[in-house]
């Protein structure tokens, strides 16, 4: 795998609208706003997309990713789903916290 072509991208929050949280493992909304336009434009440039997924542990949870992405039109831009951390170029989730220092951090939560 190379890398250095990787997008690792959550699903929740990300490409999943996921309005109402988590509603017993339910994947009930509809698709991000341009997802599709964004997946499409990131596979075009020859990124392979990681969704990169708490869900992905679990065999229903995936089969029912798989289902929506298919019933969504997605499932062409996606290559892979697991709940590891894949090495990638880049990642990117609704609740990340871009590290740039310790003391950073700390303020973030003070």
């Amino acid at each position: 795998m190379n890398h250095k072509k990787t997008i690792a991208i959550d699903f929740d929050g990300v490409i999943h609208k996921y309005s109402n949280g988590w509603q017993d493992g339910e994947i009930y909304d509809e698709p991000m706003e341009r997802a599709e336009y964004a997946l499409k434009n990131l596979k075009s440039k020859g990124y392979k997309i990681v969704v990169f997924t708490t869900r992905g542990g679990d065999k229903a949870q995936r089969i029912n990713m798989v289902n929506w992405f298919r019933d969504e039109g997605l499932s062409n831009y996606i290559d892979e789903i697991t709940d590891k951390k894949p090495p990638a170029v880049a990642y990117i989730d609704d609740r990340g916290i871009r590290f740039t220092n310790w003391d950073d951090i700390v303020k973030y939560f003070a």
